[in-house]
C-alpha cells in the first residue's frame, strides 16, 4: 500500500539527521513542538506554542529542554521575553566501523565432532529451518573459536526460538553479549535472560504498557536505568509511577529525566528517595506561606494559558498543577 500526501506544498525543511538520529528517541509531543518551531522559525513564545498545540506550558518547556539538551535548539535571552532559537541539528560524528577479526572454522574437524553434529540437529529443530553453510559456520565459530559449550549453545537456540528469532546473526549477537557479561554456562545464561525479562516486565507494567514489548529506544532506556545507573526494580518502577502521576501517560524520556536527576543526586536506595521527598515537601511548605497556598500573580502583559507559569516563582510546576486538578475535581475551573 502506498500513501499520497494531500496537503498543499507549503514546504518546511526538516534536517535529515533529525529524522535519522534524533526523532527516534523522542516522544510524539516533543517532535510536535520541534516541527512547530521549524514551521515558524522559532518566532513564537512558549505560551503561543502551548495554545497552538493544545499542550500545557510544562509540556512545552519539557520539550524545549529535551531538544536543547540534545543540541538541536539553543536558548537566547534578549532584553524582552526569552526566545528559543533553532540551530541546525549537528550531524553525529560517524565512528569508524570496528574491524571484526575474521575467524576461520575448521569444518572438517567439526564434522567429526559428535557433540557439534548433535548441536546442529537440535538447533535446526528449535529454529525450524535447515541451516545454510553460513549458519553452520556462525554456530561453529561460537563453538570452536569462542569456546562456548554445546549445552550453552543449545540453550541459546532455545532462547532464540522462544523469542521468535530464527536468524543466526541474532543468535551470534546474543552469544557475544553473554561472553562480554562473563556468561559461560547454560545456567548463567538462563539467569541472565530471566533477569532481563523480569526487568522488561517490571518497567512495561509500571508504564501501563504490559500489552506489548518495548521498542529499540525503550530497551536502551531500560538497560541504562539498570546497568548504567545501577538502580533496582523498585526505584525504576517508582520513576515510572511518578511519570504517570505527573503527566498522565507513559513517557520514557520523562522517566529518564527523573532517574537521571536521582543518579546525579546520589540516590542509591529507595530510602534516599523518601529522604529527598521529605526535604522537598518541607521546602515547598516554607515557600508557600502559613496558609499552605502560594499566591501566584501574572506578569504584566502575560498571555493567559490554561495554566499559569508557576516555575518563574520558584514553585514545582508539575506538582502544583497536579494539586490544582485534584482540588478542583468535579468543578469547572477552566482546565480540561
Amino acid at each position: 500500500m502506498k500513501w499520497k500526501n494531500l496537503m498543499p506544498a507549503d514546504v518546511v525543511v526538516v534536517p535529515g539527521c533529525f529524522i535519522d538520529e534524533y526523532m527516534k528517541g523522542a516522544n510524539g509531543e516533543f517532535v510536535k513542538v520541534y516541527l512547530y518551531l521549524l514551521r515558524h522559525q522559532a518566532d513564537v513564545s512558549e505560551e503561543e506554542i502551548a495554545d497552538a498545540l493544545d499542550m500545557t506550558g510544562a509540556d512545552v518547556r519539557r520539550a524545549l529542554a529535551y531538544w536543547t539538551k540534545a543540541g538541536v535548539l539553543e536558548k537566547t535571552e534578549p532584553a524582552g521575553d526569552p526566545t528559543v532559537v533553532i540551530k541546525p541539528a549537528p550531524v553525529p560524528e560517524k565512528k569508524p566501523a570496528k574491524k571484526q577479526e575474521k575467524r576461520t572454522v575448521d569444518m572438517a574437524l567439526l564434522e567429526r565432532d559428535e557433540d557439534f553434529k548433535q548441536l546442529i540437529y537440535i538447533a535446526q529443530q528449535y529454529l525450524n529451518k535447515l541451516f545454510t553453510q553460513t549458519d553452520t559456520e556462525i554456530l561453529g565459530n561460537l563453538y570452536q573459536n569462542l569456546g562456548m559449550s554445546a549445552e550453552l549453545l543449545e540453550y541459546l537456540m532455545e532462547y532464540c526460538a522462544e523469542n521468535r528469532h530464527t536468524s543466526l546473526r541474532y543468535a551470534e549477537t546474543v552469544a557475544l553479549n553473554w561472553k562480554e557479561q562473563g556468561v559461560t554456562t547454560a545456567a548463567q545464561a538462563r539467569e541472565a535472560s530471566q533477569n532481563y525479562n523480569r526487568r522488561i516486565f517490571c518497567v512495561m507494567k509500571a508504564m501501563g504498557l504490559s500489552d506489548r514489548g518495548p521498542g529499540a529506544a525503550e530497551k536502551e532506556c531500560i538497560e541504562r536505568w539498570f546497568d548504567t545507573y545501577g538502580f533496582d526494580e523498585k526505584i525504576v518502577a517508582e520513576a515510572c509511577n511518578r511519570t504517570l502521576e505527573r503527566i498522565h501517560k507513559p513517557s520514557f524520556p520523562y522517566a529518564e529525566k527523573i532517574l537521571k536527576d536521582w543518579k546525579d543526586a546520589g540516590v542509591k536506595t529507595f530510602s534516599d528517595i523518601e529522604a529527598q521527598d521529605r526535604v522537598r515537601s518541607a521546602s515547598d511548605k516554607s515557600r508557600s506561606g502559613a496558609d499552605g497556598r502560594g499566591k501566584i500573580g501574572k506578569r504584566p502583559g502575560q498571555k493567559s494559558t490554561r495554566f499559569d507559569n508557576f516555575e518563574s516563582h520558584g514553585y514545582d510546576y508539575d506538582e502544583m498543577v497536579w494539586n490544582m486538578i485534584s482540588r478542583n475535581a468535579g468543578g469547572n475551573d477552566g482546565t480540561e
